[in-house]
């Protein structure tokens, strides 16, 4: 007998909201509320930190090959393009390695774009959408005008020449709310009700439209996707010049262990499905670009930190860290959760307690441990008994962490950051900070 896709639905939903309950009250189910290390074991972690101190970001090369590799593997009929959101993780070597795997860049400053250059990309890979507009264009770098402003500017100096732009679609998506860029709330890109603005400045300049970017947020799902296509491609319909659409914003990446992860096989089935049926209307086959950020780099790393210190109030116990925002700030910016695994340096007892971790600043907001998608509230989690001298992993750190947070705050220099290569050695890719480097730029 066939189960009704309603009966079917409703029962995966109850399986998610299970396993939530679990997570959240872990002292009935232990066993299935422990994070387990996604590439990083307890013998490596200390290895690491004894060679290179704490905090210090780890990298896993596989991993991140792995993640481009799935992205790409997304069958659509008039061919791919992924571009890397490289603000979700700018390090050279991981640009380096996208590039070999066949994936371009997604800049979003003409300062990314430098670094894109500098870290050896071909500057016809890298496609630069800012709100602020760069100090100089580049005649390679493929521009994407996001707001009448820019594409005016653009114009002025390249007169009859391709273009992309932005359109804000009117909607916007993403979990949590701070991450949703498009709707009438959004000031990224160009209002959709102002195409005939925007068809005024092509023609004054002579430029032609040759791709349309749209971007809703993060988080997305492949209905969601299905929507934007055809969104999107309501707008190509209006460009006869268009041949690509891009489709920016974040696939899900669950970090957490009840979290679930995009399929990639069902997005690119939704979005086919807008492309053939724009065909079969239009007899125009439009190229697709996506710009993942998240789910290419967010479980490739991890950030190993020392308990310097514990406390105790009458309500909770405090896990004192020696990182925090200024190495991980989604937590109180947007109430993210992180996988958080201790790693003893004795032997360990197996018992657990219930903890709040907390960083080094001082910042009542400086927690690890938020209620869920509210950075306000700080939210006890088990974890094994630890003591001052133990690691913590704060896992799924390899996208908006490093590259994201309160830089330099109560003057504490930037994190080591390390790759385990797929020869499984460890090399340095950047370099710990010092206070004489942040004292050098003073005058």
């Amino acid at each position: 007998m066939q189960i009704p896709y309603f009966f079917f639905v409703t029962f995966l939903k109850k399986i998610e909201y299970i396993e939530k309950i679990l997570y959240n009250h872990p002292d009935i189910f232990l066993f299935f509320s422990m994070e387990t290390p996604k590439f990083l074991d307890n013998d490596k972690a200390l290895k690491i930190s004894e060679e290179y101190g704490t905090p210090v970001f780890v990298y896993s090369e596989q991993k991140l090959r792995e993640q481009a590799k799935k992205v790409l593997s997304i069958n659509v009929p008039y061919g791919l393009t992924v571009r890397y959101a490289m603000k979700a993780n700018p390090l050279k070597k991981v640009l380096q390695i996208f590039d070999s795997e066949g994936i371009h860049i997604d800049a979003s400053s003409g300062y990314e774009a430098k670094r894109a250059i500098i870290a050896g990309i071909d500057p016809k890979k890298i496609m630069v959408t800012a709100q602020e507009l760069p100090k100089e264009f580049y005649k390679d770098v493929l521009f994407n005008a996001s707001s009448l402003y820019q594409l005016e500017e653009y114009g002025k100096s390249f007169r009859g020449t391709k273009i992309s732009i932005r359109i804000n679609p009117g909607i916007g998506s993403g979990i949590p709310k701070k991450t949703i860029v498009g709707g009438a709330n959004s000031s990224f890109g160009i209002w959709y009700e102002h195409i005939p603005e925007i068809k005024r400045i092509l023609n004054k300049y002579s430029l032609s439209l040759d791709k349309i970017h749209t971007h809703i947020g993060s988080g997305t799902n492949p209905s969601i996707w299905n929507q934007v296509a055809s969104l999107s491609l309501s707008f190509v319909k209006q460009f006869e010049t268009v041949k690509t659409i891009n489709l920016g914003g974040g696939f899900k990446i669950g970090r957490m262990s009840y979290e679930k992860s995009t399929y990639m096989e069902e997005t690119g089935e939704a979005v086919t499905e807008a492309l053939l049926d724009f065909y079969n209307k239009t007899k125009r086959a439009i190229h697709l670009e996506i710009e993942p950020g998240t789910f290419l780099t967010a479980n490739t790393g991890t950030l190993i930190t020392t308990i310097q210190d514990t406390c105790e109030t009458s309500n909770n116990k405090f896990l004192k860290i020696d990182a925090g925002m200024t190495e991980i700030l989604r937590p109180c910016l947007y109430g993210a959760k992180h996988p958080l695994i201790v790693v003893p340096k004795v032997k360990d007892t197996n018992q657990s307690d219930r903890y709040i971790v907390v960083g080094h600043c001082c910042e009542t907001s400086d927690t690890i441990t938020p209620q869920e998608h509210d950075g306000e509230k700080m939210e006890p989690r088990l974890l094994k008994k630890a003591k001052r001298g133990d690691l913590l992993l704060i896992e799924g750190v390899g996208a908006y962490c490093s590259s994201m947070c309160a830089s330099n705050y109560n003057s504490f220099p930037q994190s080591a950051e390390v790759l385990i290569t797929q020869n499984n050695e460890t090399v340095l890719i950047k370099k710990r900070e010092k206070l004489e480097d942040i004292l050098s730029l003073e005058v």
